[in-house]
């Protein structure tokens, strides 16, 4: 199993709702996505970021068959446009 989890930082914050709207489309994209949660920041708790995407992907094949999905590929274009910053770690579960 794979975890994969990215945060960003958006340049207008206000778009946080948009962006989990657009992840939360990827859900079920490919086979092998067992875990797929997106979360925004909550005023008043800590956070470095704006938006989180918490995955686990079955192996780093499911993981590689979902990173250039059309789909995906889609998604990312449009939240590149949004983001400041963008962290990624990938690790073993």
């Amino acid at each position: 199993m794979l975890r994969h989890i990215v945060m960003w930082t958006l340049k207008r914050p206000e778009d946080a709702a948009k962006v989990k709207a657009l992840l939360d489309s990827c859900k079920g994209l490919v086979p092998g996505m067992h875990e797929f949660d997106v979360g925004i920041k909550t005023e008043g708790l800590e956070a470095n970021c704006d938006v989180v995407l918490v995955s686990t992907f079955e192996s780093k094949d499911a993981l590689a068959a979902y990173i250039p999905h059309p789909h995906h590929q889609g998604v990312v274009a449009q939240i590149r446009e949004m983001a400041a910053t963008r962290h990624v770690v990938d690790y073993n579960i």
